[in-house]
């Protein structure tokens, strides 16, 4: 993110204590949370597929894949529909289950910050960068940094059939 320029639009969401964000751009719906169809041999992120509007579309517990413990879906649990822009192919559609939703918001570019390389919690190729919000952080989250080598474990062509 550049120190000039519009605000920055994101959609605002939660995974235990923290808050990440992800830019409008990229979201596409927001979901109740729904079971998913389990594929067989699938990574322990990758919670199986869902239908969204007649599209099969792989869900991803974010909250595994990021390397936090699972947690069991509440009322408050949701799917983010997104699209993930990947070099040299079509976006990949993946259902993200965060959580909860917290709200859409615009940052500034005084409150958009290179993400710090400190080697903590969340890896800094992971994320776009940090906004601030009051006397709090929100990582923004980089999708096709954390998806690319993951691509070929997603595409839905390589699981059987349900029977």
């Amino acid at each position: 993110m550049s120190a000039a320029g519009p605000d920055l639009q994101v959609v605002v969401f939660g995974l235990g204590q923290e808050e990440f964000a992800l830019p409008v751009t990229e979201v596409r719906e927001i979901l109740d949370h729904r079971p998913a169809f389990r594929m067989p041999d699938a990574p322990g992120w990758l919670l199986g597929l869902t239908d969204v509007r007649g599209t099969s579309v792989p869900m991803v517990d974010l909250r595994v894949r990021l390397g936090l413990a699972p947690a069991e879906a509440t009322l408050a649990t949701r799917v983010l529909v997104v699209e993930v822009p990947l070099d040299g192919t079509a976006p990949l559609l993946l259902g993200l289950v965060v959580d909860r939703v917290l709200d859409v918001s615009s940052f500034g570019s005084e409150a958009v910050e290179a993400s710090p390389d400190i080697g903590g919690r969340w890896r800094s190729e992971h994320l776009h960068a940090i906004l601030r919000r009051g006397n709090g952080f929100i990582a923004l989250i980089d999708l096709a940094r954390i998806f690319a080598a993951d691509h070929a474990a997603m595409r839905v062509a390589d699981y059987p059939a349900a029977a």
